[in-house]
């Protein structure tokens, strides 16, 4: 599965081809709400749509509200839930959400604007994005890296700096990492395995799904030559000490959000204690890495320890944007 960014800007490109569209981001959001900004929808004025702004409630009203001639400027900003400029949609979560509304007519000049978009989100980089109202969006670059999407607003004008796609690093093919590369990509992460090991490429690599990417190497040294973005977990699933803590080694080096290794209690500790002797780690550098790894769920199963690592990495990537 892509990253819904990337599939909402793709979707957007292909009905752009045909009819005007509107693509709605999340600009800010206030209380409690389903979405957080930067987030992405395009909807059409025959009701069909792509991405998610809530629950569902906006969605509706949204789509109503293009079917009867509304949002007719290039851009424009529009308020759901209490003291919104649309009162008769109170969402269920008590939250309030800010949208940034762009009306795009179907010409080329937008149809090379949404692919400059796709273009930057598919090559991981993070997007600055400043228009002022109600004028369209024209600029439009790619810009440093950065780990959460911001949104600054001064008057009419609006900066929107989004944020690339989290990346999920496996260190070793494994069942465990089967599933751990599935559950990532499910949930929009891009996801990069690292193998070198001809026996576990034989046994695991036809079981990866297209959208994942196998790199043919051994996990510390891909680390060592490329390191990684801050919006990168790492992860070692493999049993292999040398594997494993190698890859530990050069992962505190990089400011990966989650550095994580599998084993049971007796084992992590030993391997911490490696570390520490071996590769002289300070305690602040053996605090970054997660041994055992994931939320406690008593799992037993290679899907359920998957679960617990892949839930355990959104419940610190989330902790981190909040």
């Amino acid at each position: 599965m892509q990253h819904l960014d990337i599939s909402v800007v793709q979707q957007a490109c292909r009905w752009l081809e045909q009819q005007p569209v509107w693509l709605c981001t999340v600009l800010n959001t206030f209380g409690s709400s389903p979405r957080s900004p930067g987030a992405l929808m395009v909807a059409t004025a025959d009701g069909r749509f792509c991405g998610s702004l809530s629950g569902g409630c906006v969605e509706e009203d949204f789509l109503q509200r293009i079917a009867q001639g509304e949002y007719q400027q290039s851009s424009q900003v529009v308020r759901y839930g209490e003291g919104g400029l649309e009162p008769g949609i109170a969402l269920p979560c008590g939250g309030v959400l800010d949208i940034l509304v762009e009306y795009l007519p179907a010409h080329s000049g937008n149809v090379q604007y949404l692919e400059k978009m796709a273009a930057a989100l598919n090559g991981h980089f993070a997007l600055q994005k400043r228009l002022t109202l109600p004028e369209p969006c024209r600029h439009l670059e790619a810009t440093e890296f950065a780990d959460i999407t911001q949104v600054e607003r001064n008057g009419q004008q609006i900066t929107v700096h989004v944020a690339a796609a989290p990346r999920l690093l496996i260190a070793g093919l494994s069942s465990v990492a089967l599933y751990c590369a599935d559950f990532a990509s499910s949930l929009g992460f891009e996801v990069l395995v690292c193998e070198n090991r001809p026996e576990a490429l034989e046994n695991f690599a036809a079981l990866l799904k297209s959208e994942i990417t196998l790199i043919k190497q051994f996990p510390a040294n891909y680390l060592e030559q490329h390191s990684c973005h801050a919006n990168t977990a790492i992860v070692a699933l493999t049993h292999d000490p040398r594997m494993d803590d190698l890859t530990l080694m050069e992962a505190v080096n990089t400011p990966a959000f989650y550095i994580g290794a599998m084993g049971s209690q007796k084992n992590s500790a030993r391997r911490l204690e490696r570390l520490q002797t071996i590769a002289e780690f300070s305690r602040e550098e053996l605090q970054r890495i997660h041994a055992p790894i994931g939320l406690p769920l008593g799992s037993k199963t290679p899907a359920e320890i998957a679960l617990a690592v892949m839930a355990d990495i959104v419940k610190r990537k989330n902790e981190a944007r909040g």
